[in-house]
């Protein structure tokens, strides 16, 4: 049985109020006191799930639902605030405001790595300089979708734990590893630890220009797959690192030229665990596909 948390009770906009308030705006704010602003069912559901530090809950002076009262019964914080005079719809991003709502503390990129365990059926990401907060939420989602062990953030980008980021998650945020690298020391080592412990670990880079047809490379060994920015593309740098370039086939008569970065990553994606998926199923003495 999970002890009755502190719980204070909130009714103007105080100091504790703005902190709260100023977490969902201010990216430095966020980092400096090492904790971020969650609102949704989903979304505080896997947090929870995945053993994430619920560091406060926050909800109305209105009835709670049977969901809120049972998270408020059972998860251990360090205090609860109960807002009344409608202080809540301050917060709540919704036309109709969230019943309850979340301070998360952040996890450390660094611990996140060093528990990345590298095998033959290795799948990792790099996102170079996202600039677009849906689009991040959204690869965030498909990598969980697909299985990727750990996605990687690099460069100047939107911030991983803003809410815009969680909300287009869809609950995916807090089942995935997801470190923010500063350097390209910390990529290195990263790729090096992947080569020494699978010789067959390739990096794979996407472009929108000339290059083999997805479906052309051999996309079922363990690999790091490069996503770049959506209006660059991959940097000069991520792209000599690459052991291949491949691009996804479109209609020759498209009016498009690219695919959104999300959509994109999403389809090679699907390519990389179709491929891995025949590979399993070849037959093991002849080394065909039974599929």
């Amino acid at each position: 049985m999970v002890k009755k948390m502190k719980t204070v009770d909130i009714y103007v906009k105080n100091n504790i109020y703005q902190h709260i308030e100023v977490l969902k705006t201010n990216r430095n704010k966020r980092y400096k006191s090492r904790e971020f602003f969650v609102e949704g069912v989903r979304n505080i559901n896997a947090a929870i799930e995945n053993g994430w530090h619920i560091k406060s809950l926050i909800y109305g002076e209105e009835k709670l639902s049977d969901w809120a009262k049972n998270i408020l019964r059972t998860t251990s914080t360090e205090v609860n605030y109960r807002l009344f005079n409608q202080l809540i719809t301050g917060l709540s991003n919704k036309s109709d405001a969230s019943e309850l709502l979340a301070i998360v503390e952040m996890r450390e990129d660094n611990e996140l790595v060093k528990t990345l365990e590298i095998s033959d059926t290795t799948f990792i990401v790099l996102f170079d300089r996202p600039s677009n907060k849906g689009n991040l939420g959204t690869l965030i989602r498909s990598c969980d979708a697909f299985g990727v062990n750990l996605l990687i953030l690099t460069g100047h980008a939107v911030d991983l734990y803003d809410p815009d980021v969680i909300s287009a998650s869809m609950g995916s945020f807090f089942n995935l590893k997801v470190v923010r690298l500063t350097d390209n020391n910390s990529l290195a080592k990263i790729m090096d630890k992947a080569k020494m412990e699978q010789v067959d670990f390739k990096i794979v880079g996407t472009t929108a220009h000339h290059a083999e047809s997805i479906d052309s490379v051999d996309l079922s060994l363990p690999m790091m797959l490069m996503v770049g920015n959506e209006t660059m593309g991959l940097n000069k740098t991520y792209k000599a690192l690459c052991d291949k370039l491949c691009t996804i086939p479109m209609d020759v008569n498209a009016n498009a030229s690219s695919f959104n970065v999300s959509c994109a990553a999403s389809i090679v994606m699907y390519e990389v665990i179709r491929q891995r998926r025949v590979y399993e199923i070849r037959d093991i003495d002849t080394g065909e596909s039974i599929s």
